[in-house]
């Protein structure tokens, strides 16, 4: 038998691999009789579905109905010279059977006859890589996803990606001198494969000559991924030659444009690979279209990287997709901020803990109220603390911005119904673009229940070191006044907080009532937090709406207390320690110079400095009910007036609170005995 006939894909498997052959037609015979001659990887097993006509013919081929997750192998290669819709079918059946999808390798196979006679007769080898990280993580996505056409345009600026694929056999590379008809090229070869093209070019006006054919792509919705690169970045503006703009484009070239700079550390390599499957994601995600990718270089001559470094792949799944199995035997959901669940979601999710093992980590803002909430910033606050016993095999994080990511995991997913890649935890590997809902109770079907015990586990932590707290030993302070408030708020109450200080403490404890918790995370600053209470507020006049802030966040949005539309259903809390306390607190940056840090950092003494008329006179001319504290008996006192059933006024309560014992009550919860 000629055993290279066709080839079998070795950029895409590493040597010595433990691999599942599936099918043993023309393809599979080839491939599993080159393995067997060179040794390049080792056949644990050969399956087919006609295996049992191949077994008459003396091959050693069995059922492909195997449990896979109970194997041990590298990667199932599928040899067959299919279309995708039948290669796509093949899939769904290994992943109904146990396989995961990043284990499942398949590229249209190729034979010796397809190389071009000028490639035969140069007979030069493969040199290697470029040394340059950023360009070899956009290589090895390139072969990950199977995007295996190139043209190239000539040029210096492209040479560590150009000099690195040229000689690849994966690729399938060619060469056109002027980069308008290479992108038309592109349009052309994109359209009558279904399968997306790669142009690449030099710097200077290079890239410009892209524009036709890139609109061209667009309005066709083509998935071209133009790569054009570029000389360190921050050449640009400084009359360095063959630097120009790329910032800025037509709105209709690409769908996305990102930039892989130079990788010069961990978090350069992160947003890179992050950018990289952004980039290859979106050529067909919502119908496709092209892509733009400005690849920064500085001409590195090392090419003497052999492997391609494992890039991790982050998939988009939509809604009809195949979905990947759950093999986690530990589960934690994280829920940042959210608005109102529906009962089904509730319940959903609820369902989903119980048959995953699974916990629900979340604060105030997250506005869950099932049964398998935990706080966890309590745990997260101890000192020294050893969290590897809590860690979780799988993340799935839900809902927006939240001050703190609780949690540790190998991997996360993230569903979102906008199909973003939100990398927070950097270590994606799944977004779902679906409602939440679908997602879990998807999930939840066919699925016996696995038990609560890593919840318990969750659990047991917290109230062990919630029952330490010795209420005695905490002084009046915000972290003392949220602790004795949180559990005198009316169920169903809705309740605006400000961000940092307040939602930290607040974060603490898990209330025992059902409260609606809304912060201004999105952006995360500190202006605008009353005004989003006074907002709410319009919504429902028969609604009381409580709101707890700080004094810099107070007095920042101070004008909005004097809006003519304030019902009478407003409460707020005024936490007036006359600083920016958070940033004397003994872990923050600020604190490391001392009192020196209320000059400019903490922004002591503005705002009357803890006057005791100040807000009172204010309030009071504007038509509010005043009420103060500065221990803990007045805030008991002026608390019955925060709580007072009639709406006879909107109140101000002033808590007047000490910065250093504000450090103090948070250093204490830091160092609990357990």
């Amino acid at each position: 038998m000629i055993i290279n006939d066709y080839i079998f894909p070795y950029k895409l498997i590493k040597p010595d691999s433990k691999i599942i052959l599936y099918g043993a037609g023309n393809v599979g015979k080839y491939f599993y009789a080159q393995l067997n001659h060179n040794k390049y990887a080792t056949v644990i097993k050969w399956v087919d579905r006609d295996y049992e006509r191949y077994k008459t013919e003396g091959l050693d081929v069995e059922s492909p109905v195997l449990k896979y997750d109970s194997m041990s192998y590298d990667a199932i290669v599928i040899a067959l010279d299919k279309d995708e819709n039948t290669i796509a079918e093949i899939k769904f059946f290994l992943l109904e059977h146990g396989a995961r999808l990043n284990n499942i390798v398949w590229e249209p196979p190729r034979v010796c006859s397809e190389f071009l006679d000028y490639e035969k007769k140069s007979a030069i080898t493969f040199k290697g890589y470029t040394n340059e990280k950023n360009a070899l993580i956009l290589i090895s996505m390139l072969k990950k996803k199977n995007i295996r056409r190139v043209f190239i345009s000539p040029g210096s600026t492209n040479i560590c990606f150009a000099a690195s694929i040229q000689h690849d056999d994966f690729f399938e590379v060619y060469s056109c001198v002027d980069e308008r008809s290479a992108a038309y090229m592109a349009c052309g070869m994109a359209a009558e494969s279904g399968e997306p093209v790669v142009i690449s070019c030099t710097g200077a006006t290079a890239s410009r000559n892209y524009y036709p054919g890139l609109t061209e792509a667009y309005y066709r919705k083509l998935p071209i991924l133009a790569v054009t690169s570029s000389q360190f970045f921050g050449n640009l503006g400084n009359l360095i030659p063959q630097n120009v703009d790329r910032n800025n484009r037509p709105g209709d070239i690409v769908k996305l444009s990102v930039r892989l700079k130079t990788v010069r550390d961990p978090l350069d390599e992160w947003e890179c690979v992050v950018n990289v499957n952004k980039a290859v994601s979106e050529l067909f995600r919502h119908g496709g279209g092209p892509v733009h990718i400005n690849l920064e270089t500085m001409y590195s001559r090392d090419y003497s990287v052999m492997e391609l470094p494992d890039v991790r792949c982050i998939e988009r799944i939509e809604q009809g997709s195949l979905f990947p199995k759950i093999y986690a035997e530990r589960i934690a959901i994280f829920i940042g901020a959210h608005g109102k669940w529906s009962d089904n979601l509730t319940r959903s999710i609820d369902v989903f803990c119980e048959k995953h093992n699974a916990v629900v980590l979340c604060d105030m803002a997250s506005n869950y109220h099932g049964k398998y909430a935990i706080y966890p910033r309590l745990i997260y606050h101890q000192d020294g603390v050893d969290l590897s016993s809590l860690k979780c095999d799988l993340l799935i994080h839900i809902g927006e911005m939240s001050s703190d990511l609780y949690g540790e995991a190998y991997e996360t997913w993230r569903v979102n119904e906008d199909g973003e890649m939100r990398d927070a935890y950097k270590n994606l590997s799944y977004v779902f673009e679906m409602n939440e809902e679908v997602f879990f109770q998807h999930y939840d079907e066919k699925k016996k229940n696995k038990g609560m015990s890593y919840y318990h586990l969750w659990d047991s932590e917290y109230k062990k070191i919630l029952k330490s707290i010795k209420e005695d030993d905490l002084p009046f302070s915000m972290t003392w006044c949220i602790r004795e408030l949180y559990d005198r708020f009316p169920d169903n109450a809705i309740v605006h907080i400000g961000i940092i200080n307040v939602k930290w403490n607040l974060a603490f404890y898990k209330p025992k009532k059902k409260l609606y918790g809304y912060c201004n995370t999105g952006g995360f600053g500190i202006d605008g937090n009353m005004s989003s209470l006074i907002g709410a507020s319009l919504v429902n006049k028969n609604v009381v709406y409580y709101g707890i802030f700080g004094d810099l966040s107070f007095f920042y949005d101070l004008n909005s207390l004097g809006n003519r539309h304030i019902g009478n259903n407003i409460r707020i809390m005024l936490i007036n320690n006359g600083k920016g306390a958070v940033f004397r607190h003994n872990h923050e940056r600020w604190n490391d110079f001392g009192n020196d840090a209320d000059l400019y950092g903490a922004a002591a003494g503005h705002f009357g400095n803890k006057s005791r008329e100040l807000v009172k006179n204010l309030a009071t001319n504007l038509g509010f009910q005043y009420c103060s504290a500065d221990d803990k008996k007045s805030f008991f006192t002026s608390l019955k007036i925060f709580f007072q059933i009639e709406m006879a006024a909107p109140i101000v309560f002033e808590v007047f609170t000490d910065s250093d014992k504000e450090s103090e009550a948070y250093e204490i919860l830091a160092h609990l005995t357990i």
